[in-house]
């Protein structure tokens, strides 16, 4: 079995009071995984992935306001994709 392979991601995005990255990988579930603010103005969460395996996913903010990854690897026009 192949390791898992770890994304972290790091939109620059307005200061909404919460951001968080979801997708097949955790049930598009808003608590799995929110992006923790950085000192450059970015936002980051890291999850951890299995190898040779493609994920949709978005970022969905407060207020139930999503947004795209420009740097993903593919969108098929709702969600975006990452292939590792």
């Amino acid at each position: 079995m192949a390791a898992p392979s770890s994304r972290s991601s790091c939109p620059r995005t307005p200061r909404p009071p919460a951001v968080s990255v979801v997708g097949d990988f955790n049930l598009w579930n808003p608590a799995a995984h929110p992006l923790n603010p950085r000192s450059d103005g970015t936002r980051a969460a890291s999850v951890a992935l299995p190898a040779h395996s493609t994920h949709a996913f978005r970022y969905l903010a407060a207020g139930d306001y999503w947004f795209d990854d420009n740097d993903a690897g593919h969108h098929d026009g709702t969600n975006n994709h990452l292939h590792t």
